[in-house]
């Protein structure tokens, strides 16, 4: 069942997005401190072809590596968009350039056989999520729950990219609200390079002058548990609160907030605001009470204002200094 779940997830074409380098370069460049003498995993990605086995294969020495292991699932061809039709899957692990160079020789990289199809549950795969540190990969969106839940059993760092909608998800939120995952550094209109049968879209789609397909979903992030300079960034407050600009809900005891910047310097009490407040969090400035309909504190049912129910909010309140 495991592994009909992974192949349909792999053909739902809303699962084939190929991260770009600058996209991965541009966000793990905050994480250096954390890499030294760590084994990095990347288990949803063609090694052969995958920027995240190129960016830590070339930063190898410069981060201070111990191994790097990537998993491949079934297929060995080279094409960026292979159609998983390879017999075998296969891992490889590089330990660094042993000739002085800063250039990954191929013949240093291991190439190895998987029994299995490259699944990130099946044993084998655990068994190498086991020898990892730090997990850095792109996961199936449509698998985001179970591969979190993974990563949270085998008490594992990581940084994945995923939905924003993800931090709606029960599982996912009760993380974020007990400060065992977050948001990274970058929150962004990451551009993904998608397959030639990738159906157009009438928004955030285009081809570029080789006919290559790319999509931007607008709402892509990364999640983390690793700790970074950002997530200790104070907000400034600078927005007075009064009864008129900061109603109270209709059904719950709080104050709607639109936007993360116009959260009033001088109210203490219960506040809604938007999912893109965790863009800004700091953990020390602010707790997380609850999400709308997580039955924690509207019981089923989201924020109404004025009679008119609002998209989601994240219920906060200040820290006492």
């Amino acid at each position: 069942m495991a592994n009909k779940t992974l192949q349909q997830a792999r053909k739902n074409k809303s699962d084939e997005f190929y991260t770009q380098l600058p996209d991965i370069e541009a966000e793990l460049k905050h994480y250096k401190e954390h890499f030294k003498g760590k084994t990095v995993l990347c288990n949803c990605d063609d090694p052969r072809i995958s920027n995240f086995f190129h960016y830590f294969s070339y930063n190898f020495e410069f981060l201070g590596l111990k191994k790097l292991i990537t998993t491949c699932y079934k297929s060995q061809e080279r094409d960026l968009f292979s159609q998983n039709n390879s017999e075998r899957a296969i891992y490889l692990e590089y330990t660094g350039n042993k000739t002085g160079g800063r250039v990954p020789v191929a013949e240093e990289i291991g190439i190895k056989h998987l029994k299995g199809d490259g699944d990130f549950r099946s044993p084998e795969c655990i068994d190498l999520l086991k020898q990892a540190d730090i997990v850095v990969t792109n996961p199936p969106f449509s698998l985001f729950r179970e591969y979190v839940a993974q990563l949270v059993k085998y008490n594992k760092k990581f940084i994945i990219i995923g939905n924003q909608n993800a931090i709606t998800y029960k599982e996912i939120f009760k993380l974020i609200k007990d400060n065992k995952l977050w948001l990274g550094r970058s929150l962004s209109y990451i551009a993904f390079q998608v397959p030639p049968y990738y159906q157009e879209k009438s928004t955030r789609y285009w081809q570029d002058s080789s006919g290559q397909k790319w999509r931007s979903m607008g709402n892509v992030c990364w999640f983390t548990n690793l700790d970074i300079a950002k997530r200790h960034e104070e907000l400034i407050l600078y927005k007075k609160y009064t009864p008129q600009e900061y109603p109270k809900y209709d059904n719950y005891d709080a104050i709607n907030v639109d936007k993360t910047a116009d959260i009033p310097c001088d109210y203490d009490g219960v506040m809604g605001v938007p999912i893109t407040f965790l863009d800004k969090y700091n953990p020390e400035q602010f707790e997380i009470l609850g999400l709308d309909d997580h039955r924690e504190i509207w019981r089923g049912r989201g924020p109404d204002l004025n009679g008119k129910a609002l998209y989601r909010r994240i219920i906060i309140k200040k820290r006492e200094k």
